[in-house]
């Protein structure tokens, strides 16, 4: 019974991934692909477009997912080295509480709002399609809580129900999406796109930003899905073949419905043209394949924040994914914008402190990693210049400055500061460990 219960739901969640349950890359891949093709991302790309022409606006959406997946790979690549998911593989550059109380807080409140996001605007263009569809007044409320706790069931048994989900659910979208950029391509639509010029004047840097701050969480929390690959290769072929491909198609798709339809939902635009059944089923596929990793992820912070043992992660899942399905009720989806940008000024210059500590410092030696004991103030230092000085540059692309403040400070820091007290490079030991 016990073993049955093991194969079933994932209970491995601080402790480090065992050989023996590792996966291929493209069993992650898979994971990736089905967490960028979501309805917000249809979103984000109509919101890239709204301030640049096409061209350019592919432009921005290649240079903002090639950032956040050139974190992720060497992020990925720490956490399958090391079978530890990312709010454990930092806890050297911030310390172990240092780690609870950043990374693994902010991770948390992003992905539960994340969740709530989601669910809202399945509910809602559930109710659109249930309306002009079928001529069913369908509650928004209700529609809140039956799309958000069906889509939490498969979170709360892990990695393993949500492999297959998306095994079966990308292509799938893929088909979807490329019919319906089809249909809005049609009828003039390839005129309109070819004569485009934005009415906003949002520019290239805030494209990038837009489209950076689109799936930063996703480089924050890769290694919670990448401690499954099997080696750092491996890792880092998921995340590149994973994230590019569909991420920015799903971006690009958006543009193209915005700028040719004037609509970037994609399940009003079935409906308009007399499919509600396929809209619907794309909406339930793209948020159903994007919130479970939402939910997933805000598990395993939750319980790195207060220690709990690994068996713990399912239940703390459902209590984030409930949390999530009251805030849907609440009217979060107001907040997207700002909500998006926070991500970007917060998570990136996290990424970067963690690989400047293994990579660069720790020299990307799994044997020498070990957690820092309490609060590593030199990471934490680095993490808020980083942060600053992602918010407050104005004249080059934000998240390529912070990150390149964060690394330049920490590493000063590790160099200048010789107490082992504060720094986990400093010492004899830590010393010899990292020069292996």
């Amino acid at each position: 019974m016990t073993e049955s219960k093991k194969s079933h739901v994932e209970t491995i969640t601080l402790e480090q991934v065992p050989d023996s349950e590792k996966k291929s890359w493209p069993a992650i891949a898979f994971i990736w692909a089905g967490n960028v093709i979501c309805v917000p991302a249809l979103m984000i790309g109509s919101m890239v477009s709204a301030g640049l022409d096409f061209k350019s606006s592919i432009l921005a959406m290649f240079i903002g997912y090639g950032i956040v997946v050139a974190l992720m790979m060497l992020i990925a690549a720490q956490s399958a080295e090391t079978g530890r998911p990312t709010t454990v593989a930092v806890s050297r550059a911030l310390g172990d509480r240092g780690s609870q109380l950043t990374l693994s807080l902010i991770v948390a409140v992003s992905m539960i709002g994340w969740y709530a996001y989601q669910t809202i605007v399945c509910a809602s263009s559930f109710c659109t399609l249930m309306q002009t569809g079928f001529g069913l007044a369908f509650p928004e409320w209700l529609a809140c809580i039956l799309w958000g706790t069906l889509m939490l069931i498969t979170a709360f048994y892990g990695i393993g129900l949500t492999n297959v989900l998306n095994v079966i659910s990308v292509p799938l979208l893929f088909v979807f999406l490329v019919y319906g950029v089809s249909i809005a391509l049609g009828d003039g639509g390839a005129a309109a796109l070819s004569a485009y010029q934005p009415a906003g004047d949002g520019g290239m840097m805030v494209g990038i930003t837009i489209s950076v701050g689109g799936f930063i969480s996703g480089a924050a929390t890769c290694g919670d899905y990448n401690r499954y690959s099997k080696d750092g290769k491996s890792a880092a072929l998921s995340c590149l073949f994973g994230v590019i491909p569909a991420g920015v198609g799903a971006l690009a798709c958006g543009a193209v419905l915005s700028i040719c339809s004037g609509d970037s939902d994609i399940t009003a635009m079935f409906a308009n043209v007399g499919l509600p059944v396929a809209g619907m089923l794309v909406l339930i596929l793209a948020t159903w394949t994007t919130n479970v990793g939402n939910a997933y992820s805000a598990g395993i912070a939750v319980v790195n924040i207060f220690k709990m043992k690994d068996d713990k992660r399912a239940i703390v899942t459902a209590v984030c994914g409930v949390i999530g399905i009251l805030l849907s009720l609440g009217g979060i989806v107001y907040y997207f914008v700002d909500f998006l940008s926070a991500l970007s000024y917060l998570i990136t210059p996290i990424c970067a402190v963690l690989i400047a500590d293994y990579w660069i410092l720790g020299r990307g030696k799994s044997e020498g990693w070990e957690p820092f004991p309490g609060v590593n103030w030199l990471g934490i230092i680095a993490w808020i210049c980083g942060a600053l000085a992602t918010y407050f540059d104005k004249f080059l692309i934000p998240e390529l400055v912070g990150i390149a403040v964060t690394i330049v400070i920490y590493w000063i820091l590790c160099t200048v500061v010789k107490n082992p007290k504060y720094n986990p490079f400093a010492g004899e030991t830590v010393h010899k460990r990292s020069m292996v």
